[in-house]
C-alpha cells in the first residue's frame, strides 16, 4: 500500500502563485495538490486549468467554503460548482466563529449546523463531498465552533452520505478521544483528508505558527498510525501556515516538506 505526498497551497501562497505552485510540485515529481479558490481568481481558471492538466495534476481538497456569514455564503454554490470543474475529491467547510456580541455558543453550533446541512444539500446535486475540519478549541471564539473530532463525527452521523472529515494533527493531537473518534469516522469510511505540519513549543501565534513536521510535539507516526489503521490510504497532505515558512524560497519549503515526509511516513510514494 503506497501513498502519494500532497501539498497545501497554503504552506507557498505568500511567495508562489498557483502557477507557480504547480510548477514546483510537478518538478518534485508531486501528483496530488490541495488548492484555494481564491488563488485560482488571482490567475484565472482557464490558466489553473490548463497549468494542472499540462502537469498531470490531480486536485484533492479545494478550500473552502465560508465563514457563515450572508456574503460568504452568497458564493457557496459557485464555489461547488468550481470544485467539481476542478475535480476536486472534497470541498472543505469553514464555519467561522461567534458573530459580534454573541454568548450562546450551543445556539451558534446549531446555526452552524443547520447551514452545514444546506450545504450538503447543494453539494449533493452538484456531486460533490463536503469536509469538516475540527480546529483546535483556543480557535472557537473567532474561527469556528467546530473544535473536536466527537462534534464533526455526530454531524456526520446527523446528516449521512456526502460528507466526511478531515483529520488536521495540528487541531487534533491534544484530544483525549483522539483514538476513539478517528476509529469512528474510519468505522464509517469518512476520513477524507489527512493533515500533517507540527505544534511548536512555544507557540507564538495560534493561527500562523505551525512547525515543519519533526521540529515539534506531536507524536506523527503514532496518529499517521492511527488514520492508517483505519484503512485510509489517502495522501498525506502538508498543510503549514506559518510566517516563518511562508518567508523563505518556496522551493526549499518544499524540498524540506518531502525530505520530511520520507523520513516519518512509511510507505509514500517517494517523488
Amino acid at each position: 500500500m503506497t501513498r502519494d505526498i500532497a501539498i497545501n497551497h497554503a504552506t507557498v501562497r505568500e511567495k508562489a502563485d498557483m502557477l507557480a505552485f504547480i510548477d514546483l510540485c510537478a518538478a518534485r515529481n508531486l501528483r496530488a495538490v490541495s488548492i484555494w479558490g481564491d488563488e485560482i481568481d488571482k490567475v484565472g481558471e482557464a490558466a489553473a486549468q490548463a497549468a494542472l492538466q499540462q502537469a498531470g495534476m490531480t486536485v484533492y481538497g479545494y478550500n473552502r467554503i465560508g465563514p457563515f456569514i450572508a456574503t460568504e455564503l452568497d458564493k457557496a454554490p459557485a464555489q461547488l460548482e468550481q470544485a467539481a470543474r476542478f475535480g476536486a475529491d472534497h470541498v472543505l467547510v469553514f464555519t467561522g466563529g461567534l458573530v459580534d456580541g454573541e454568548h450562546d455558543l450551543k445556539a451558534a453550533r446549531r446555526r452552524h449546523e443547520d447551514i452545514i446541512g444546506g450545504l450538503l444539500d447543494q453539494a449533493r446535486q452538484i456531486g460533490v463531498k463536503l469536509a469538516l475540519e475540527p480546529l483546535h478549541p483556543m480557535l472557537v471564539g473567532d474561527r469556528t465552533t467546530l473544535a473536536s473530532l466527537s462534534h464533526a463525527n455526530a454531524i456526520c452521523d446527523a446528516l449521512g452520505d456526502g460528507i466526511g472529515i478531515v483529520i488536521d494533527v495540528h487541531h487534533v493531537w491534544w484530544d483525549e478521544r483522539l483514538e476513539e473518534e478517528v476509529a469512528r469516522a474510519g468505522k464509517a469510511g469518512r476520513i477524507l483528508g489527512f493533515h500533517v505540519n507540527d505544534w511548536l513549543v512555544p507557540t507564538r501565534h495560534l493561527l500562523r505558527d505551525r512547525g515543519m513536521m519533526g521540529d515539534g510535539i506531536i507524536d506523527l507516526p503514532y496518529i499517521d498510525g492511527l488514520v492508517r489503521a483505519t484503512g485510509f490510504n489517502g495522501p498525506v497532505e502538508v498543510e503549514i501556515f506559518s510566517d516563518d515558512w511562508a518567508a523563505r524560497d518556496p522551493a526549499f519549503v518544499l524540498d524540506t516538506v518531502v525530505q520530511r515526509c520520507t523520513q516519518i511516513f512509511p510507505d509514500l510514494v517517494t517523488p
